[in-house]
């Protein structure tokens, strides 16, 4: 399965001993930002097979699984009967382009009050059939995170950043605060555009909605996972989330987006021409309170 899920818990600090050989400081100890992501098992629901034509890709064969979680109502109309069968996928293998399985996460299982799941569908890797095999086995059941990842692969993240509402042209694309003198506003673009074509080009920066936009952060290299929140949890807890109960990821360096907000990771499409061989190896984990106390 290519790729995961689970809720921003914080950040933290950590010192490591720096792995890349083309780095000043390699060999030595240094201090890093590090972000928390609790990762509780997601649910494997449901499967589609994809056929391609001229139009893109289009499913040609669903299956979901008959006992689904309750709580999968708070998302979508639960279905009366299980709909489709797994050997109607299998009969149709030699249309198909790919195969993705339906999952969903498990917000009770953190220390939020969430209880609404976050559905997402993930490529399986390999050949159809390997699929299919690798499909049989996990229908139904819960994947944990290190069954698709592990300490030291790089991953992309995937998640909404922090909205900051409406906002001028000067704090949202940083053009220049016009001299006192200038007619009709200072925190504006000084000119619209020319004349001629007498239209305004969407390259013109205006003023608009700032933040709470999807994006993509490539390279992300995971220095630890584990399943006991009590490693990673600070003196406290983290600050407007509270407690790591379970399983999580340590990923180096800030992700976007506010804490609880769901985090979506793959594995890396442009990875590195220089990856360090081996584990990180981490010295150091912060516990101290994050409240200052």
């Amino acid at each position: 399965m290519q790729g995961f899920g689970g809720y921003k818990a914080g950040v933290t600090h950590v010192i490591m001993v720096d792995d890349y050989r083309h780095s000043l400081s390699y060999g030595e100890e240094v201090v890093v930002v590090a972000t928390v992501i609790e990762t509780p098992p997601m649910m494997v629901c449901g499967v589609r097979l994809y056929g391609k034509d001229a139009s893109g890709l289009k499913v040609l064969s669903e299956t979901w699984i008959k006992d689904l979680n309750k709580d999968l109502a708070r998302v979508l109309a639960m279905p009366k009967k299980a709909p489709g069968k797994l050997e109607d996928l299998e009969g149709r293998l030699e249309e198909g382009e790919e195969i993705r399985l339906i999952t969903h996460t498990l917000p009770r299982l953190t220390s939020m009050s969430r209880k609404k799941p976050e559905i997402a569908e993930y490529k399986v890797s390999g050949g159809m059939a390997e699929a299919v095999e690798y499909v049989k086995g996990v229908l139904g059941k819960e994947m944990r995170v290190n069954d698709i990842f592990e300490e030291g692969e790089f991953v992309d993240t995937i998640s909404i950043t922090k909205g900051k509402g409406f906002h001028g042209p000067v704090k949202r694309w940083g053009v220049k605060h016009l001299p006192r003198k200038t007619r009709k506003g200072h925190r504006t673009a000084g000119t619209l555009g020319p004349w001629h074509p007498a239209a305004m080009m969407w390259r013109v920066p205006q003023g608009g909605q700032m933040g709470y936009h999807q994006r993509t952060e490539y390279n992300k290299i995971i220095l630890k996972i584990g399943d006991k929140g009590e490693d990673i949890n600070p003196n406290g807890g983290f600050l407007g989330y509270g407690l790591v109960k379970g399983d999580y990821m340590l990923i180096k360096g800030s992700i976007a987006g506010t804490r609880k907000r769901l985090i979506r990771m793959r594995p890396a499409i442009r990875p590195p021409k220089r990856i360090s061989e081996g584990k990180p190896q981490l010295s150091y984990i912060s516990l101290e309170s994050k409240q200052g106390v």
